[in-house]
């Protein structure tokens, strides 16, 4: 069988739909499996053993330059991916379910109108399957694949995987301490109200004797690591990283803190400890609770359905709870 899998971002978004590889796979040994992305997020896919070919689409360049000679010419594009058996699309957005339906394929899958943010994408659809929006993120993915291709994957299946992002860089040796624990600390996000305070992400490093890495990906994020450092000079901040190296990195920590977003998100693919701070999005929906993967709300009452960018109840962590989780995890870790 010639599978295409089409999530064509964001970084975070991608890494939870990876986890359906190991288990198509295992349940599938002889399937060729093909990778439908955005050109930006290709290297978190680089190096997976599951992926056969990954193709690059830019969407996302063609509506920035409101182009609509580069938009037919990346549809175009699309149709030359090759014929598959089967198209799933696991992202179900307009512009997701519209590549899929121009990917040659015998049935091209996604979700019923009911069970999409954008409803009308079900009507590029061969056939489609209900699953509620507000359910587990990671859980919808994998219902659509366990649907899609009738095999059964159980909690324990997702609890018990197997790390799953793979990268082929060499990690810069004056990140890690041999001496001390050592914990990244996201400080960036996509949209302000995930963000954590740099004053009390400051807290939680003087409350922790370990080596504190900074990663950042934006120069907004790059100012933010700064102002804390300002405080804090014993933290190390990581120069620029290409998606590849970091993977390598995170793969090295012993803790992950960090909001809703890509990076955090990382170390739950890649079985590193982790500790996400949810405020305006919902944590119930956008990780997956493992022995060593937590989590840590605000009191906020979210909407998966439309979320409330205005909503910074995030700040409202209380530090002590972060540390709290921090010591039990690496204590766990030594």
């Amino acid at each position: 069988m010639k599978i295409a899998i089409v999530k064509l971002s964001a970084l975070g978004d991608i890494i939870h739909a990876m986890i359906v590889l190991q288990f198509i796979k295992q349940h599938l040994p002889d399937a060729t499996i093909d990778w439908v992305v955005e050109e930006g997020f290709k290297d978190i896919l680089v190096n997976n053993p599951d992926i056969h070919q990954i193709h690059t689409v830019n969407l996302k360049r063609a509506k920035q330059q409101k182009s609509l000679r580069l938009l037919f010419k990346e549809l175009k594009k699309i149709r030359q991916f090759g014929k598959y058996d089967l198209v799933i699309d696991i992202q179900n957005l307009v512009k997701s379910a519209l590549v899929s339906r121009i990917i040659p394929s015998s049935k091209t899958i996604g979700l019923d109108q009911q069970s999409s943010r954008e409803g009308f994408a079900a009507r590029f659809y061969t056939d489609t399957y209900a699953i509620k929006h507000s359910e587990n993120v990671i859980k919808r993915n994998i219902a659509i694949v366990s649907k899609a291709l009738n095999i059964t994957i159980s909690s324990d299946d997702i609890l018990n995987k197997q790390p799953f992002l793979h990268s082929n860089s060499q990690m810069s040796s004056d990140l890690i301490s041999s001496t001390k624990m050592n914990v990244a600390l996201i400080p960036g996000a996509s949209f302000e109200s995930k963000i954590y305070p740099a004053k009390q992400y400051v807290q939680v490093i003087q409350e922790l004797d370990a080596n504190f890495v900074i990663l950042w990906g934006s120069e907004s994020e790059k100012l933010i690591a700064e102002k804390i450092q300002q405080i804090a000079p014993q933290v190390r901040i990581a120069n620029r990283l290409t998606l590849d190296e970091l993977k390598a990195v995170i793969s090295q920590m012993n803790l992950v803190i960090g909001g809703d977003t890509g990076p955090t998100h990382m170390a739950w693919a890649l079985n590193v400890p982790s500790i996400t701070l949810f405020g305006s999005t919902p944590g119930y929906r956008n990780t997956y609770l493992t022995n060593i993967n937590k989590i840590i709300e605000s009191n906020s009452d979210v909407n998966p359905y439309k979320i409330n960018k205005n909503d910074f109840s995030i700040k409202s962590i209380e530090v002590s709870d972060i540390v709290k989780v921090s010591k039990e995890l690496l204590e766990g870790n030594q």
